[in-house]
Parts: structure tokens; sequence; C-alpha cells
């Protein structure tokens, strides 16, 4: 998990999300008070970094809660004890740099200048490669199992990285003062949704692109839509049942994901075939075509 998160970014992890941690709003690490098995994976967050808080070391989490919840949405879960299964499902996706390869997408050679020299002053930090292929954590040694067709890296973090020390701490929030984190979201507004498996994954692979894009100030921070994946349904997930990041990053590898700007966030799953509308809503008031604004 440490070599990724340092060479490319934060990442999407499942975790059990006990009551205990459900009603979290210290400020100090999260250890569960009482022991406990854990054995089931209800819940997606994201991990942007790590650090060690009087003597115990933790992961920084990113939950999909809103601001008011842990520390201004924000948490520290214990780190290397698989605590509430942090350690035991992650997964990521890797952008891939089109925008300078592809003449569609191409950036002004200014910008590129400033990107080359906002990474350039990152240092111990490897510039992410040019790939859209993921992977997904090995926890204790155990062998990953992944569905057919879904592609790994030729060369995974936790191998190029292997003999390379780790920070005491990282956080992508601040790396030479640059906050390269995208916004803290809430799942639950306007009404509950339960889509912690598109905010996860749509949260880290936003912050990967500030990453790869380099916060210069020529860039707005990235924010990817968790209603457009919900809106098609991706994997057959929704605001009831859930779904599977892994799912999120198979479609994104395939359709790509709109900005936050082309949907707003509803809470709602969309009742019909998903059409322009929920792709990027554009249309002149009033009003928006009915047959393309049906939530259930």
């Amino acid at each position: 998990m440490m070599q990724e998160i340092m060479q490319r970014g934060p990442i999407a992890c499942g975790i059990d999300a006990t009551p205990e941690f459900d009603s979290h709003s210290g400020h100090g690490v999260f250890v569960n008070p009482t022991p406990t098995v854990y054995d089931d994976i209800n819940h997606i967050i994201s991990v942007v970094g790590w650090g060690t808080y009087n003597g115990t070391k933790f992961w920084w989490v990113r939950n999909s809660w809103g601001s008011a919840w842990g520390e201004n949405g924000f948490v520290k879960v214990e780190r290397g004890v698989n605590m509430i299964q942090i350690e035991a499902d992650c997964a990521w996706a890797v952008p891939e740099d089109t925008w300078t390869a592809d003449k569609r997408h191409k950036l002004p050679t200014e910008t590129v200048a400033e990107i080359n020299a906002q990474k350039a002053k990152s240092e111990g930090f490897l510039k992410p490669k040019k790939t859209q292929m993921y992977g997904r954590v090995p926890f204790t040694g155990i062998e990953n199992q992944w569905k057919q067709g879904q592609r790994f890296e030729d060369v995974p973090a936790w191998e190029a990285l292997k003999d390379a020390k780790m920070p005491d701490n990282l956080d992508w929030r601040d790396i030479n003062g640059v906050n390269y984190a995208s916004w803290n979201k809430n799942q639950h507004i306007p009404q509950y949704c339960g889509s912690c498996w598109a905010q996860g994954p749509t949260s880290s692979l936003a912050d990967r692109f500030n990453i790869l894009l380099g916060m210069t100030g020529s860039f707005t921070p990235v924010g990817l839509s968790a209603q457009y994946i919900i809106n098609f349904k991706v994997g057959g997930g929704n605001c009831t049942a859930g779904g599977e990041p892994a799912d999120v990053w198979t479609y994104a590898y395939t359709n790509g994901i709109v900005d936050s700007s082309c949907q707003q966030y509803t809470a709602k799953d969309f009742v019909g075939t998903p059409g322009p509308m929920q792709v990027c809503k554009d249309c002149t008031w009033p009003p928006c075509p009915a047959n393309q604004t049906d939530f259930s």
C-alpha cells in the first residue's frame, strides 16, 4: 500500500465500518475499543497517506460522510494490523497522459512547462507512468485474485519501490505545501445513498489526476462525477445495494468518467435507460427534457 500511495497517489480501500467507526468523532487514531473479528467489507474509503500519532502508526483516511464526521471528513486508522480490514482489499487506477500525446487534448506549451517545473520540485516522488492499467494491493503475501480480463501494471509499485525507504509521514493534502486532494464529499446529501463504492474510486482517481497534472496555477482541481457512475448502474451498483469499486475502474478504462460539472450529485438512482443528459447535462430553461430527468 505505502509504495503505491507514495508513487502515484491515494487508493480506494474496503473496510468493515463497525458501529464504533460510524460514530467516531475524535482526533486520535481510530482503534476499535473492543476485540472484533472483522468478517465483512461494507464500506469504501480512500487512503491519502500515513503517519504516527502519540506512538501509534496510522493511515490517513478520507471518508464520504461530509466534513462534520471525524476530522473534517478524515480519520486516522491504526496502521499495520489490518484494522477494520483496511489493508485487505484496496484498489486503484492509474491516469494515462493523453493530453500531451493526443492533439485532441494537447495542452498549451507554456502549460506543459509549468507542469514539468512543478513536478521537478517534488523530489523523492516518482512521476506517474503513462498507463491505464490497475491493480490490487497484496496483503500478507496472499495471491491476488481478479476477474478475467482485468489488467495489471507491468511493474507494480511494491516491486518498483521495494528497496526504497518509505517516509515516516506522507499526506497528499500537503506535499511541499501543495494540496493534491480533491474535495470532500457527502454521499448522503440530499438523502441517504449507499454510493461509497462510487465515491472512493472517483475521489482517489481525481487525486491522481491532480498529481499527474501538477496542480499548477493553470488548473482547477479535478473532480470526477460519482453520480455519472450511479446513473449508468456501473457493475449493477446502486444507492441501495452498493457496488464494486473494481467495476468503476473497468468502466473508467473503457468509457471514461465525466467531471463533476456535468452531473450534480443527487444521491438517487436513475430510472430508465441513461441518455446524453445523464452523461453531461446540457439544456435551456424551461424545461430540461422530462424523459431525461427521471430519478426515483
